[in-house]
């Protein structure tokens, strides 16, 4: 068995995702998990069935689909072409394998090629899974550094055949479907919007209107009704193919009827309005025309869907921003010593490289000479830098702060942390399953009903009255006042004001569809630093020794470590204002510094660091002394021993500094109803002193989880039955939001964070959390009133339709007035929170 990722296109509803689900099962052995919000699907496939199968089978459901990661290996057999594969059995649409991207994790979502012209009917572009003949890993390239130098460095990648990839990122070449489809809806809005003002002007306005207005009406419908509204055709013709209605089923039936039935009437009296006179109008009951029900009805609808395409637009992102972290060059040394920059891709297991400080490390390896700190937090989310030394293993995209280091590759490629990580945000996006839209599990009901009504509506009239005219009025009239626009404005009107009232309050939520999870919600997991924590270590506690004081101890460090980069120094230099002159500075990465301190007519010799580094400087710990360093590390802070003059002068603590405003915030979440659960990478001591300080039970600690520690953990939660919702602000947290039902990042955490959560806290006070579930689930509740009220008024102007009770002008002017209070609605979150 092999997971196949595929991007669909076309999917509009949920009765698309369970059609495309339907039909892949129906091969043997398949299991599919088809995301409509991310327009992707992960598939689950036997070796038997080849990857032209599903393409084919998608396509033939009547949608566009793509392979993106997961491709089949070639069979063995003569040379294959780097770069460029074709897999397929004999007789099918060959599939254009794309080249794998440079960047580490070469086998996740990217930008694949396109499929060439002459692929077939079934060709799909496709990023190759790693080890696959179209795309090796790097630590399949053999020959050492110097005979890989004639390789391509900069710039663009060649194939054999002289084409090459683009390595530059220009965003014109990197737009996504989703982003096309959206400035597809932006246009066709704007254009249906410029003809439909004009159109309900002459057709409503008596005042405004003059002798044969109604042909000007319909020139001006006729571009709203067919090319702006050409979504909604296309995809009522689709699933027409396949016996099957959706809401664009409602919205094609009801504008082309309303337009087809105005045209006739005005095609058969061509002088119906030749009558009217500017400033006097016409009595509105002596025609039988709805351009205006046909135009506003379009253009509602695709002002609808282009918000909702605006909602999601960012969906997908954290991948890149994942991959984006890893450095894209990397300092190669050769066996006599000398150095050359070659992009990351081109590194190979076993190669040895350089890391200076500021760099970020090329791969993932292990230090062959040198010391320093390597600060880790854009991985792990965690303050303190890790010191590394020979035999120390480094990760890729970490950032060497100190030190020069040279290490050798033990991973690269799709085999590093970094595309580990990336793999497991992908795989849960792919298949986290998200709420249905309410409007769309009704419809599936509503719209065969709808146009049963309609069918019946039509004949019963002819067979009672014989009059066609009466008849389609009435049928008309039906499908004009049960047309969608309200269901269609439900959603986005109420998102557009719930999210805009959030971007005011510093709350940033994504989509419609994380809405009903925060109804459900009954766990909020909280990671520790850069959460509940500010994330910048600080001293917490000087003990003080052998007679020296609190402010000498610290002034008499903070003098000789504010010459040093490592971050615990500048915490260190920072605690005290007072500044002394230091001479004959010496650092150890890794270690500590020490330096001369005028004190008088002498110098202090001051040493600070650990505890090795002080015996390295000849300063040796009696049993007293050991004990009380025992005591300072008990509660879990970091301990910095100072020196002075040969002996121990005291001890200097840091930690991270709880947020102010968290053990009100978490108070506020268990008002809610919700049960806080402090999840860290840190120490279990160092987990549960803040946990004390915040109000959090220490059943409820997590703690030495790593970033696939906190997926568990999470997904441990889910099992038990917990709805959970994950607060995170680092890289590590990115999988551990898109597993929980609800992500919420910090804002001051990273981009991968923020792009993989549902809901982004822009603020980045913690209090903020509480808020933004509350705004959640009042936006979820506009939304669900707006659609009780647009089904209400359907349920009722229904069947007074289907009566005759009700003029399509009447009708139309009560569909508008549906969508009207649906705004309106909606607009009340704007008083939210004040």
């Amino acid at each position: 068995m092999r997971e196949l990722e595929l991007d669909i296109t076309g999917m509009t509803c949920a009765s698309c995702v369970g059609r495309i689900e339907r039909k892949l099962r129906k091969l043997d052995g398949v299991d599919p998990a088809v995301n409509l919000a991310l327009e992707s699907a992960t598939v689950t496939v036997p070796a038997e069935v080849s990857d032209e199968q599903i393409v084919d089978t998608v396509q033939r459901a009547g949608y566009g689909a793509r392979i993106t990661g997961g491709a089949q290996q070639a069979a063995p057999g003569p040379h294959v072409d780097d770069h460029t594969t074709s897999t397929g059995a004999a007789g099918s649409g060959a599939t254009s394998v794309a080249t794998a991207g440079s960047r580490p994790g070469g086998n996740l979502p990217s930008h694949p090629t396109p499929a060439p012209p002459d692929a077939g009917a079934g060709a799909a572009g496709t990023t190759p899974s790693p080890g696959s003949p179209a795309a090796p890993s790097a630590d399949a390239v053999t020959g050492s550094p110097a005979d890989r130098a004639a390789a391509p460095t900069e710039g663009t990648e060649h194939n054999e055949d002289g084409a090459g990839r683009n390595e530059h990122h220009d965003p014109a070449l990197e737009t996504t479907p989703a982003q096309r489809r959206m400035a597809d809806l932006k246009k066709r809005f704007w254009v249906a919007a410029a003809f439909s003002v004009p159109v309900v002007v002459l057709s409503m306005v008596p005042g405004a209107q003059f002798p044969h207005w109604a042909w000007v009406a319909a020139v001006l419908a006729l571009p709203v009704v067919t090319w702006a509204a050409w979504p909604f055709h296309r995809a009522t013709a689709v699933n027409a193919r396949h016996l099957s209605t959706t809401m664009d089923t409602l919205v094609s039936l009801g504008v082309a009827a309303a337009y087809l039935f105005s045209l006739w009437h005005l095609v058969t009296d061509p002088g119906m309005t030749a009558h009217a006179h500017p400033g006097e109008g016409m009595d509105m009951s002596s025609h039988q025309l709805y351009f205006e029900s046909a135009a506003l009805v379009t253009t509602f609808l695709l002002l609808g869907r282009w918000l909702e395409a605006r909602a999601k637009s960012r969906s997908g992102e954290a991948l890149k921003a994942l991959l984006d972290l890893g450095a894209q060059h990397a300092s190669l040394v050769a066996e006599d010593g000398t150095e050359r920059t070659v992009p990351v891709s081109d590194l190979a297991v076993g190669d040895v490289f350089a890391v200076r400080p500021g760099e970020k490390v090329a791969t993932d390896a292990v230090v062959l000479e040198g010391e320093s700190a390597v600060d880790a937090s854009m991985l792990t989310g965690e303050s303190v830098p890790v010191e590394v030394g020979p035999g120390d293993e480094l990760t890729g995209a970490t950032v060497n702060t100190t030190g020069r280091l040279l290490a050798r590759a033990t991973r690269v490629g799709a085999d590093t942390v970094l595309a580990s990580m990336g793999r497991t945000v992908a795989r849960a996006q792919a298949t986290k399953a998200p709420v249905a839209r309410l409007a769309d599990r009704i419809s599936s009901v509503f719209v065969p009903v709808v146009m049963g009504i309609v069918v019946v509506t039509l004949v019963v009239w002819l067979l009672v009255t014989g009059d066609l005219n009466r008849a389609f009025v009435a049928a008309v009239s039906v499908l004009v006042i049960a047309c969608p626009c309200a269901l269609g404005l439900a959603t986005p009107t109420a998102m557009l004001t719930g999210t805009g009232r959030g971007a005011q309050l510093g709350i940033l939520i994504t989509s419609a569809e994380v809405l009903e999870d925060t109804r459900s919600v009954d766990t909020v997991v909280l990671d520790k630093t850069g959460t509940v924590t500010h994330g910048d270590m600080a001293v917490s506690a000087v003990t003080p020794l052998n007679s020296w004081s609190r402010d000498q101890v610290l002034d008499l460090a903070a003098a000789v470590e504010r010459h040093s980069e490592h971050p615990i120094a500048q915490a260190i230099a920072a605690a005290t204002p007072h500044r002394f002159e230091v001479s004959r500075f010496d650092s150890a990465p890794g270690g500590g510094v020490r330096g001369y301190v005028p004190d008088g007519m002498k110098a202090r010799f001051i040493v600070v660091g650990r505890e090795s580094w002080l015996r390295d400087n000849g300063v040796r710990l009696d049993e007293q002394e050991s004990e009380a360093l025992d005591r300072a590390r008990a509660d879990g802070s970091t301990t910095i021993l100072v020196a002075v003059d040969g002996k121990l002068a005291g001890f200097i603590d840091l930690r991270d500094t709880v947020r102010e405003e968290a053990a009100g915030a978490i108070g506020e979440l268990r008002h809610l109803g919700l049960r806080p659960v402090l999840l860290t990478g840190d120490n279990a001591a160092v987990a549960r002193g803040v946990a004390g300080q915040v109000g959090i039970a220490p059943e409820d600690v997590v703690a030495d989880v790593t970033p696939d520690g906190k997926v568990r953990a999470v997904a441990d939660l889910q099992a038990a039955g917990h709805v959970v919702a994950m607060v995170g602000d680092g890289v590590n947290d990115a999988p551990a939001l898109t597993t929980a039902d609800l992500g919420i990042a910090m804002g001051s955490g990273t981009d991968a964070a923020m792009q993989a959560a549902d809901i982004t806290v822009v603020r980045s006070e913690l209090t903020a959390v509480p808020l933004a579930i509350r705004l959640s689930r009042a936006t979820l509740s506009t939304i669900r009133s707006n659609l009780f009220w647009a089904f209400a008024y359907n349920t009722v102007a229904i069947p007074v339709a289907a009566l005759g009770l009700l003029n399509p002008i009447i009708a139309g002017a009560a569909m508008a007035f549906s969508s009207v209070f649906v705004v309106f609605n909606s607009l009340r979150l704007r008083r939210f929170a004040r």
